[in-house]
């Protein structure tokens, strides 16, 4: 048995004595699946389209049209334009229909392209040989467009499977005439070539790096597809509008503001306007802060800068308000709901290491013993 890394993802092949290769998940791909149906009888798995994984964010839907015994990991040949192309098996059965309802692809009509067979190691060795000009390409077509002054960042390179084709993924504010650049490249590399244009966060998502959580991107180890961020979702979520901490490391909104904005705008569907001042003898009191959850509103005399700070209930609002509308002003606002504050400790910082531990790294001459100790008595 043989192994060794394909470069597409975190795995390991795996070479049987058939020669048919599987990919083994080593964790830190973004693309896995989870089979939750895998204890379901074969006959309600029975599926003849696949989902194939390729690099990074790529996938696509191919028929097994010659009846193959595939798994989820094995690695395949399967149809191209031109062409095959090399891909892993990510999803089998009947979670593949689900998927394609998810995508809006029709199983009837549609025309899937065909799964040729099992990779074979002329396949592998070929795949590896195209991948390791990955690099070197990009680094390529990146001195090509600069010479060209072409107003574009070439992110990635993607080698189709048998090496007959490169996919070059690329960013740009504006449209680019890239014509000149495939006429170039197509000359000095000898293959098809594709440009394909991504956004600021797909390009992120292929970087990868570490948000400001502590955590690896979401984009990069999660995130297949990606959903617009408006301000509004700060905005319903009482984030500071802070354009330095609600941007990700693509310059971007942060995608993590739209994982809680439905339970905000749900717990928020009875609340009242915060543009809508409360009325009293004493003046008009205007909203500062809200605690969505625990349904409590701040509101202050001042607009602009708080003062004299009272904390209401949301019924307690609305009742005002409704007051207000009849043309009824409150005597005096007072915060009636007890928030609980949590006291100020002062915790005295105690050294729990010896400050003089740093000291023992230092070279320091040995003490010299003492003679007095060491004296032998004269007889």
């Amino acid at each position: 048995m043989t192994n060794g890394f394909n470069g597409r993802g975190c795995h390991k092949l795996l070479k049987d004595a058939s020669e048919s290769f599987t990919c083994v998940d080593m964790g830190g791909n973004k693309l896995d699946n989870t089979n939750w149906l895998h204890d379901i009888p074969e006959s309600y798995q029975d599926c003849d389209i696949l989902e194939i994984r390729f690099k990074n964010t790529r996938k696509g839907y191919y028929k097994n049209v010659n009846d193959l015994k595939l798994k989820k990991g094995d690695v395949v040949a399967v149809e191209a334009s031109p062409g095959h192309d090399i891909g892993i098996v990510s999803l089998t059965g009947q979670l593949v229909r689900f998927q394609l309802e998810n995508n809006n692809i029709p199983v009837e009509g549609t025309e899937f392209r065909k799964i040729y067979r099992k990779a074979k190691p002329a396949d592998i060795d070929k795949w590896n040989e195209s991948m390791s000009h990955e690099f070197t390409t990009m680094i390529r077509s990146r001195k090509v467009a600069l010479d060209l002054k072409l107003d574009m960042k070439i992110g990635d390179v993607e080698y189709q499977g048998d090496g007959t084709k490169a996919i070059f993924y690329y960013i740009a504010d504006d449209r680019v005439d890239f014509r000149e650049l495939i006429k170039v490249l197509a000359e000095q590399l000898k293959v098809r070539i594709e440009m394909k244009q991504i956004g600021a966060r797909q390009e992120a998502g292929r970087i990868g790096g570490i948000g400001s959580c502590g955590r690896e991107l979401c984009c990069s180890t999660w995130i297949t597809n990606f959903v617009s961020v408006t301000t509004n979702a700060a905005r319903y979520q009482e984030v500071s509008l802070n354009p330095q901490k609600l941007a990700g490391q693509c310059g971007k909104l942060k995608c993590c503001l739209n994982y809680e904005l439905s339970c905000y705008l749900d717990a928020q569907k009875d609340f009242p306007s915060t543009s809508i001042p409360l009325d009293t003898e004493q003046g008009s009191f205007y909203h500062q802060k809200t605690d969505v959850f625990k349904r409590l509103m701040w509101y202050s005399s001042k607009k602009e800068m708080p003062a004299e700070i009272v904390c209401l209930s949301v019924d307690q609002v609305k009742e005002i308000i409704a007051k207000n509308r009849k043309g009824e002003k409150i005597k005096k606002l007072e915060s009636t709901v007890n928030v609980d504050i949590a006291p100020i400790i002062d915790y005295q910082y105690k050294n729990a290491v010896d400050e003089k531990i740093l000291t023992r790294i230092e070279d320091k001459p040995a003490p010299r013993p003492n003679k007095k100790h060491h004296h032998k008595r004269r007889r």
